[in-house]
């Protein structure tokens, strides 16, 4: 069964096939990077209307390196939530226009979901129930996976996500957008005891992160020792940050397989793409012998492949969407397992 998957959540324009949820045939993607990066963060209009002048294409190109044409595709996969609601209108109204057009069923699929399916296609041999620490720019989650299409929330930020705050702390740090990249090249030259930085907590919720208050400490420590004329270690700073946010996700996710009795790990996000979080998470799986399962570095950011992979395995549990199918900016994982 071969799926047409669609992403436009943020800032890059992403279609895919895929066939039995597993096996790429085509994964293009057309990258707003370099736009947004003289901004120094995503702008909505402007990703709203690139993604509007570069889906068509994207499509075409899609279908073609997966050789193949819509008479060869079973059934279309969209995002619809959450995301950036300009973004996610103009995916959809492609989506429901492809569909219609061609007469094919019309998925829709949740874009953490989807990051989530992207170990399926690095590990054929993964399959749930496990736990999922799905770390981005606009997510922090510590998720169970109970089957392909059921999931329960039981950890989240209660603030920003790990990835906003990589892109604050590397913009304070003259770092060019978007930041991990940056952060993670820099904390391997810095030791990362250099800064004693706040660990983050969130009182009463043993599984919950928090992680507003680190970046607000490094800011204003970066902030004082300018107006000091002091100068900062930016290679130790980003080596201590790092490690701080790869602990702080690590930790609660060991916590919460442990009470759980969880003893399969994956791994998900744009974040999962950071080497320190890699690196933690595989030492403290095998320390206490946890299977750990993490995407190739091409698929942890966002992309159509792994909303073809959700796709498919949506439509086998029966989720269908019509012409009414509208872009949600907010919509919890929880909600969709109802």
């Amino acid at each position: 069964m071969k799926i047409l998957g669609i992403e436009s959540s943020c800032d890059e324009t992403a279609i895919s096939v895929t066939e039995n949820g597993r096996t790429v045939l085509s994964n293009i993607v057309a990258s707003q990077i370099d736009e947004h990066r003289l901004y120094g963060g995503v702008v909505p209009e402007i990703a709203s209307r690139r993604h509007a002048e570069n889906i068509s294409w994207v499509a075409k190109a899609a279908l073609e390196e997966a050789n193949c044409t819509m008479d060869d595709i079973d059934a279309i996969a969209v995002t619809y939530a959450p995301g950036l609601i300009g973004a996610l209108l103009v995916g959809v109204s492609f989506a429901k226009g492809l569909a219609m057009s061609t007469k094919k069923p019309l998925v829709p699929v949740h874009h953490i979901a989807g990051h989530i399916a992207s170990n399926y296609i690095s590990h054929p041999d993964l399959e749930p129930p496990y736990l999922c620490l799905v770390a981005s720019g606009g997510h922090s989650h510590i998720v169970e996976v109970k089957d392909y299409t059921h999931y329960h929330v039981v950890g989240r930020t209660r603030d920003d996500a790990a990835g906003e705050c990589f892109d604050k702390v590397a913009r304070t740090l003259g770092y060019e957008y978007p930041g991990g990249k940056f952060i993670d090249a820099a904390a391997k030259l810095g030791d990362p005891k250099a800064y004693d930085l706040p660990k983050p907590r969130v009182q009463g919720s043993e599984y919950d992160l928090s992680f507003s208050g680190l970046k607000t400490a490094v800011i204003n420590l970066v902030h004082n020792a300018e107006q000091k004329g002091t100068p900062i270690d930016r290679e130790g700073m980003a080596a201590s940050f790092q490690a701080t946010v790869a602990r702080a996700l690590v930790d609660k996710t060991m916590l919460a397989a442990e009470h759980l009795g969880y003893k399969t790990i994956g791994l998900a996000g744009g974040v999962s793409a950071n080497s320190g979080v890699r690196e933690l998470l595989q030492k403290e799986c095998d320390k206490r012998g946890f299977k750990v399962y993490m995407p190739e570095l091409k698929y942890c950011g966002d992309n159509g492949a792994m909303i073809s992979c959700q796709g498919y395995y949506d439509y086998l549990a029966g989720k269908r969407a019509d012409g009414s199918l509208n872009g949600i900016a907010t919509l919890s994982l929880d909600a969709i397992s109802e």
